[in-house]
Formats: structure tokens, sequence, C-alpha cells
């Protein structure tokens, strides 16, 4: 599990075919641990390290043909960066929102516009992600927590502060560049609960109850 806080902008030195996936090398911040094994998010891509350089910085990936179907990592290149974050551990704080690493579709940026210290993006969006979007929720973009600000036929607006725009590659995207765009887990389990698909829990009979349904 993440947070949608990025801890680091890390540069891709490698892409290598592997059969029908490809395998990623990066380079992270020096003073970031990590362990063969470990989850990290790369542009919201919950991805596992199965290979550590001789820098400490150095990590490799493995990227499924699944993955590469649902999600941008695809068309990464040599000295693009990505935004990296590691999982959450037990006692870290949960300062974003709860963002699994599964994308939920690829958007693209339709308008990147700049009003004052703010930079406003309009995404385009599938409907299998807005239909879990609200006004003042949250989304993750390239792995980023972001707070909806409008939703239109289509797509959703999003105001991005000067730090997040210096601190994650949404600085480098511009009009056309696709995201990796994950809904709101909470969404999806309220969805889940209320259309009595999980009738184990006994959630509907509950709400009946209290009046609520």
């Amino acid at each position: 599990m993440f947070t949608g806080l990025i801890e680091d902008l890390g540069v891709i030195v490698s892409v290598r075919k592997t059969g029908t996936g490809i395998r990623l090398a990066l380079l992270g911040k020096a003073d970031m641990e990590f362990k063969l094994g470990d989850s990290v998010s790369i542009n919201g891509v919950c991805l596992t390290v199965s290979e550590l350089g001789d820098n400490k910085a150095g990590l490799f990936f493995d990227v499924s043909p699944e993955t590469l179907k649902n999600t941008n990592l695809g068309e990464l290149k040599v000295n693009d960066r990505v935004n990296m974050e590691r999982a959450l551990s037990l006692s870290g704080r949960l300062g974003g929102h709860i963002v699994t690493g599964h994308v939920d579709g690829v958007g693209r940026i339709r308008e990147k516009k700049q009003e004052g210290e703010y930079t406003f993006f309009t995404f385009d969006s599938t409907k299998e992600v807005l239909r879990y979007l609200v006004k003042k929720g949250s989304v993750a973009v390239d792995g980023i927590s972001l707070t909806v600000i409008d939703i239109t036929e289509g797509r959703f607006k999003v105001a991005i502060i000067p730090h997040t725009l210096s601190a994650t590659t949404l600085g480098f995207k511009g009009v056309g560049d696709k995201v990796n765009l994950e809904a709101d887990i909470l969404g999806k389990y309220v969805e889940k609960f209320l259309s009595g698909r999980d009738s184990s829990s006994g959630l509907m009979d509950r709400l009946k109850e209290e009046g609520f349904v």
C-alpha cells in the first residue's frame, strides 16, 4: 500500500525487452534504502525490486505484458523521470490517501494551464475511473495523490501547487501525455457493498435496519 506522496524522481537508465515483457533499470536517491523483493510505486504502478545494482540506488524491475497493456510504463525511455514511492510501513504516516498501485486506466493530459501560483490540469479519463470520482475526493495520477476539483463529461480537473509540480513528473509532462490513473479504493468498496454483491457481509441488512436504505 502507498500514500501517493512521491519520495523521489527516479531516472530510467535502461529498458530491455524480456520476451513479451520488459526489464526496467533506474536510479533513485542514494539515501533511499531498498531490499530485494520490496514493493515500489513507479508512476503509480506497484512493482517488485527484482535485482539491486552495484550502486545502492540502482534498481531493476520486471514488468509483465499485462502491466504494459494497462499502464504507460511501456512508453518509458532512457533518461525519462518517474515518480517513486516506497510501500507504506506500519509506523508511517498516511499523508495522502490509500493507493494500491493497481492502475484502473490510462488517461491523457487535456489541458495544462497556470493561473497565479497554481497549475491546473485537466485529464481525459475512462469511464472505469470517472465512476468513482467525486469533487473534493482523491485520485492518484501517475502515483501522485491529488484532489479532484471538477468533473465533466469524460474528464476531471485538479489544481497543482508549485511543490508538487517541481517534485513530480507533472512538471515535465504536457498536453497529450499519458498518465496512469487509480481511483480511491474506498469508492470501490462502497459500490460493492451497496450493490449487494457482497451478501456475506450483511451490510445491506444493517443499512436497512438503520434506515439508510
